[in-house]
């Protein structure tokens, strides 16, 4: 199938679709255009005005999420740095970090993010959430909304609610911050449910007992056999074992320079190998009996990392297992990826995994989507905040005639910082 032919129709049918509608305009009602977006929208919007009765529960929510914003904010400002920093001292090589395609969180576009139901649904709900936050602290704070919708054509699709602008301008500095601050809260505070659910039903898994070898250590007898990987063990010198305590009580009774044969089971088909098992490495202690050189598949030491990074740092943890390369990375894709480790579990009932997956992208995308939005750059949420700040403090001082300059001059930087991070690598090494 040549997808440059279906992209290159599907554009073609986009172009065609907007000049339909620039020179017809169909139900304006219903369709309206941003430049080359196309939005479908709607005013049947009251029903954000059921959630007035809960004014001031939500008024607090919006102080305290202005709060958060400031802190995530900050953190993040001085996480760029570092980030800038740090390539500027290792100059590292272009990896597929770097490559343009994975500079966008674009289900199926990004290698690192799959085109499944669990990301699609979670890209969704951190839309909605996010716009359904502005719409209800609008009315809350008296703001009318006037519609909202979908837009195509925004890295693949994007939402939005359109308050009334005046009424907007007319607010105080306060309202407008928890109106702007609502979305990012929301979406932090669902993806940290989101996260905290998954890390809470991991244990539910329970790991199989057979030895599964998933790895082989260099210049040990089972690498120089060419043992395949994964593979099951099932006999030790024509012994059936079961779990890998039985390989070990095996091998207990060898010593460096003896042979076994063992019977690994690799996609269905049982080989034979003859090992000459040798020294355990010192790494690893000092034993008296022989070393094959494998290592097996550990999973209730998954689930255990996996309970325990149910923390500040393990967030950011988890936040980079799609991007991990370290076999500790690869281990951890169970949770969002359909991997063949997820068949070394006895799962507590049908579609487990698959809600595991829904629970960690559900997290992923809506704490990555609330900690890039709070970035002090317009035109993000975090962006506007910090105009709002700013103009505040400057008022106070009589030097409200720089606000714009000085949040221009660090949105322009939060983007240098950003561009720097994807091309520095490049620069590097022409």
């Amino acid at each position: 199938m040549d997808w440059l032919l279906i992209l290159l129709g599907c554009i073609a049918g986009y172009v065609l679709l907007l000049a339909y509608i620039r020179t017809y305009n169909p139900y304006p009602r219903f369709i309206t255009l941003y430049g080359p977006i196309i939005g479908l929208k709607t005013d049947q919007v009251g029903f954000f005005d059921y959630f007035r009765k809960f004014s001031g529960f939500l008024r607090i929510y919006g102080t305290i999420g202005v709060a958060m914003v400031i802190i995530v904010s900050v953190a993040m400002v001085v996480m760029l740095l570092l980030s800038v920093n740090l390539t500027l001292e290792l100059k590292p090589e272009p990896t597929s970090l770097h490559k343009p395609q994975n500079i966008f969180l674009i289900p199926g576009v990004n290698e690192f993010v799959p085109s499944t139901f669990a990301v699609w649904f979670a890209f969704i709900l951190t839309l909605v959430v996010h716009e359904f936050g502005h719409a209800i602290l609008c009315r809350v704070e008296q703001i009318a909304v006037k519609s909202m919708g979908v837009l195509f054509l925004i890295i693949p699709i994007g939402a939005f609610v359109e308050p009334d602008d005046e009424e907007v301008k007319k607010a105080s500095p306060w309202p407008r911050m928890r109106m702007y601050g609502a979305g990012i809260i929301n979406n932090i505070l669902i993806g940290l449910i989101s996260f905290g659910l998954m890390v809470s039903m991991i244990g539910m898994a329970v790991p199989i007992q057979e030895p599964v070898v998933v790895g082989l250590y260099q210049n040990y007898s089972a690498a120089q056999a060419d043992v395949p990987t994964p593979s099951i063990i099932r006999t030790v010198n024509g012994e059936s074992v079961s779990t890998t305590q039985d390989v070990s009580d095996i091998l207990n009774t060898t010593r460096p320079g003896d042979t076994v044969i063992v019977g690994f089971d690799h996609n269905g088909e049982r080989k034979y190998y003859s090992l000459n098992v040798s020294p355990w490495p010192e790494a690893l202690g000092s034993r008296e009996s022989g070393f094959m050189g494998v290592f097996y598949y550990n999973g209730q030491g998954i689930i255990d990392t996996v309970q325990s990074m149910f923390s500040p740092v393990g967030i950011f943890m988890l936040l980079s297992v799609p991007f991990n390369p370290t076999m500790e990375g690869q281990y951890m894709k169970i949770l969002g990826f359909d991997v063949t480790d997820t068949g070394y579990y006895q799962v507590p009932f049908p579609g487990y995994w698959e809600l595991i997956h829904l629970l960690f992208w559900s997290g992923f995308i809506n704490l990555a989507a609330g900690l890039f939005n709070a970035l002090p750059m317009i035109p993000l949420d975090g962006g506007f905040i910090f105009k709002e700040g700013t103009e505040r403090i400057l008022t106070r001082r009589g030097l409200a005639r720089y606000t714009d300059h000085i949040v221009g001059f660090v949105s322009t930087g939060m983007v240098v910082l950003m561009v720097a991070i994807f091309t520095l690598p490049y620069l590097f090494h022409l």
